[in-house]
């Protein structure tokens, strides 16, 4: 079952990416304290629903941005 697209999948990935990396930045990790560890399993679940092209949200809301 697949239901991300392709523009979809890719700022996924750049977003996950972003997401990972300010997660392990010292100056944003201080500053938000705990809250980088939100960042991190947001930037990994991008990751996975990209790697994966399933998203379990879209399924839920019946959404899909891949083409059929």
């Amino acid at each position: 079952m697949v239901n991300v697209g392709s523009a979809d999948r890719a700022l996924r990935f750049v977003a996950g990416f972003v997401l990972i990396l300010l997660g392990f930045l010292p100056a944003v990790s201080q500053s938000i304290g705990g809250w980088s560890w939100a960042l991190l399993g947001a930037g990994a679940i991008f990751i996975v629903t990209a790697t994966l092209r399933y998203c379990p949200a879209y399924h839920l809301m019946g959404v899909g941005t891949c083409k059929q």
